[in-house]
């Protein structure tokens, strides 16, 4: 099966790692700790009264949903392959554009998924408006994005190369 560069998700091998080490602790020993913590809650009496048993029921299901989410970011991964160093802007690829044409009105930034992202260069998702207009053009195209006021925003690529972070 072919796959888009939508739904893979580019991982340097540690990132991928640190992903993995945190869905086998979560699908593992946290599930056990939340057991636990929801059998005590659930002896002490009336679960409708029970704010120990609620917020322990709240916080098992915010877990079994990260859960899916890093199974389902994990079996889309490709790890450790940077992109080609093409111009054409995909994900793993920082990319600076130009707002409206306006080679003075420039933005500078990584187009990855938020496991990605990096303290040192604001990260889009390539799901995001920005990063779903941007990406798939190459240097020098046009691109077009919806604001979340429904108006459309236009930008130019000027440039796409791999992340090296």
């Amino acid at each position: 099966m072919t796959q888009t560069s939508e739904n893979v998700t580019w991982l340097t091998q540690e990132a991928y790692n640190q992903l993995k080490a945190e869905l086998e602790y979560l699908s593992g020993p946290a599930r056990t700790e939340i057991a636990v913590k929801i059998a005590a809650a659930r002896e002490e009496g009336d679960l409708r009264e029970n704010g120990g048993y609620h917020a322990a029921k709240e916080e098992q299901g915010k877990m079994e949903l990260r859960v899916r989410q890093l199974t389902q970011l994990l079996e889309h991964a490709k790890v450790g392959e940077a992109p080609a160093d093409d111009g054409v802007v995909e994900p793993g690829m920082v990319v600076t554009i130009a707002f409206d044409g306006d080679p003075d009105d420039t933005m500078t930034f990584l187009l990855a998924s938020r496991e990605y992202a990096s303290a040192d260069i604001e990260t889009y998702s390539p799901q995001s408006p920005l990063g779903s207009g941007v990406n798939g053009k190459k240097m020098g195209e046009d691109a077009e994005y919806e604001l979340p006021n429904g108006k459309k925003a236009s930008v130019k690529i000027l440039e796409a190369k791999p992340y090296t972070g």
